[in-house]
């Protein structure tokens, strides 16, 4: 099936509680010798046929607590996109504010300058210019606190739904709530992927072979998904600083001559194998455990 995360979602969910494989195509390639003909006949019969040939089908991602992280992910990721650019909007407002204002908030940090917009007042006396600008700044600076509580709260029903899901990925170091859930809607669950190899792929954190002649170097895959990508990235950037062995890692392939690039591609693949074995590994102690309890 195409389009198993949207409007594919519901078809998937159905034929998956029925017992039936089913497995995620991307879009099919339109041959353009033929002009790119398009009907939702040629798709489907375009689509089996890439499922048919493809010894890399990947399975849809599960429902349930799998799908909440993932809304919830969705929703965060909205909110704080619209506060940066409420937060945009403000320092613009600032920039063309009348001088009177613009001296007020002269320089304040970014959170002062939005508590001090929420607390002013226009005085009946200036002229309409100022008014309606300190009305927008007030406006704007109310929007920024609503959502950026709307992100913390959303934060935190992340965290606890994380937690129960998988504690131990959050052991890990340089792994917060957004990472470990993003990681854990990518990865979904145990056998959609084949090998931390075929994850590792998937996020785009198997370097690509990119060696000629004398010179063996790797460039950077582009493929995959790109919201598991930035969460290896983010771990990787956290360990860099803060983990001892990364930064040892890191100066250790500095010195081989290799650029700090190159040292972060293999950090991420390096992470993308913990992670995977990690879940894995916590998902199958789960299932011994859920069949002894039966057979007790």
């Amino acid at each position: 099936m195409e389009g198993t995360g949207s409007y594919g979602a519901g078809l998937a969910a159905f034929l998956d509680a029925a017992g039936e494989r089913v497995v995620e195509v991307c879009r099919p390639k339109r041959p353009a010798h033929r002009g790119g003909r398009k009907t939702d006949a040629l798709d489907a019969v375009r689509a089996a046929r890439e499922a048919l040939v493809s010894d890399h089908l990947i399975h849809p991602g599960r429902r349930g607590e799998r799908e909440a992280l993932r809304v919830l992910l969705a929703t965060r990721g909205a909110a704080v996109l619209a506060r940066t650019a409420a937060i945009n909007q403000l320092k613009a407002l600032i920039v063309s504010a009348p001088e009177a204002l613009r001296a007020q908030l002269r320089g304040r940090t970014g959170k002062q300058q939005i508590a001090a917009c929420l607390t002013q007042a226009a005085c009946s006396t200036e002229g309409v210019e100022h008014r309606m600008t300190v009305r927008a700044l007030r406006c704007t600076a109310q929007r920024i606190q609503t959502l950026t509580a709307e992100a913390k709260e959303l934060e935190k029903e992340i965290h606890l739904l994380v937690r129960a899901m998988a504690p131990e990925l959050l052991a890990l170091v340089g792994v917060g709530p957004i990472s470990a859930a993003q990681v854990l809607v990518s990865w979904s669950h145990p056998g959609r992927f084949r090998s931390d190899a075929a994850f590792a792929a998937f996020a785009g954190a198997a370097p690509i072979p990119a060696s000629s002649g004398l010179t063996t170097r790797h460039r950077l895959s582009r493929a995959g998904d790109r919201q598991l990508n930035r969460a290896v990235h983010t771990i990787v950037l956290v360990r860099a600083r803060v983990d001892p062995a990364t930064r040892a890692y890191i100066a250790k392939r500095s010195a081989e001559g290799k650029s700090s690039r190159d040292a972060q591609r293999c950090l991420k693949r390096a992470v993308a194998r913990q992670v995977f074995k990690l879940l894995e590994r916590q998902a199958g102690s789960a299932a011994t455990a859920s069949r002894e309890l039966h057979a007790a």
